[in-house]
């Protein structure tokens, strides 16, 4: 499973409360989230942000509370991945719940910059930057993990199961 594009590169901390304001918290529409991502931290996030672009960022990126608006509103604004040092844990879990992939990379974090194009192959955990040659690594995803990735989450994936016949007992 390969993603390109433009990286959109911020530093470490970045809360889930600047990735979408807790002013709105009251909405659950994918799409009203996506218009208000990042706003607080980068306002020409939304009107620039174009489907298959990478969020690049330094350490605990998405820490503060748990709200799961977060990697939903970055998914649904198109972004096709985000790379990072490090991720705060709750972020990290409610990403894969909903089919957002991240990656962890020190060598993409400190060496990529706004506007460089990268591609990434998640499924070997090789992120080339088409901008300057370099390649770095992250940990693959295993195929499991990439199916539910496919599928756009854990919730669609079950679904997919279960319309397949596809479901055991137990399995989430």
């Amino acid at each position: 499973m390969n993603i390109s594009g433009k990286v959109w590169k911020y530093g470490a901390n970045v809360d889930t409360d600047v990735i979408i304001p807790a002013r709105y918290l009251n909405v659950s529409d994918p799409h009203e989230l996506a218009a208000h991502c990042m706003e607080d931290i980068d306002s020409t996030f939304v009107s620039q942000v174009q489907p298959g672009d990478i969020i690049v960022a330094t350490t605990n990126f998405g820490c503060g509370s748990s709200r799961e608006h977060a990697p939903l509103a970055i998914k649904a604004s198109g972004v096709g991945c985000v790379i990072a040092k490090s991720f705060a844990r709750i972020f990290y879990r409610n990403a894969m719940n909903i089919g957002l992939p991240i990656l962890e990379s020190d060598e993409a974090a400190e060496s990529c910059v706004k506007g460089d194009r990268l591609e990434v192959d998640l499924s070997s955990g090789e992120i080339r930057n088409l901008s300057n040659g370099q390649i770095y690594h992250a940990k693959p995803y295993p195929e499991f993990m990439l199916g539910l990735i496919s599928a756009g989450g854990l919730i669609e994936q079950v679904r997919q199961k279960i319309a397949q016949g596809t479901a055991r007992k137990g399995e989430a």
